[in-house]
């Protein structure tokens, strides 16, 4: 293998190919800010949860769970339920939310 300059129809070749890619904005912008990640990217499952589109089926099962959950802890003072409808109540809320937010057209 030669380690001395490319023929001129290979140089032509990666001349054009250079400059293909500067004229991508895109491309160029990622590179300029292209940074090493330290870690695993943690927002990657918050975007899938934040795109989810519950059903109505859905959301009555989790507010039907929610709710039988919050008397089973209020009669029976057991902390199990009470942390059982501490856990279910947020996601709850969360899919309702998103149910209303699509049904009103926002």
């Amino acid at each position: 293998m030669s380690i001395g300059r490319l023929p001129e129809h290979e140089q032509h070749i990666l001349d054009e190919i250079e400059r293909t890619l500067r004229r991508d904005r895109r491309l160029d912008r990622r590179l300029r800010t292209l940074r090493l990640r330290r870690g695993p990217d943690l927002t990657r499952p918050l975007v899938r949860i934040a795109s989810c589109r519950p059903h109505g089926r859905t959301v009555a099962v989790l507010l039907a769970v929610s709710v039988a959950l919050m008397v089973t802890g209020i009669v029976t003072s057991a902390p199990g339920a009470i942390w059982a409808f501490a856990a279910v109540w947020p996601p709850t809320l969360f899919a309702a939310f998103r149910l209303l937010c699509r049904w009103s057209g926002g």
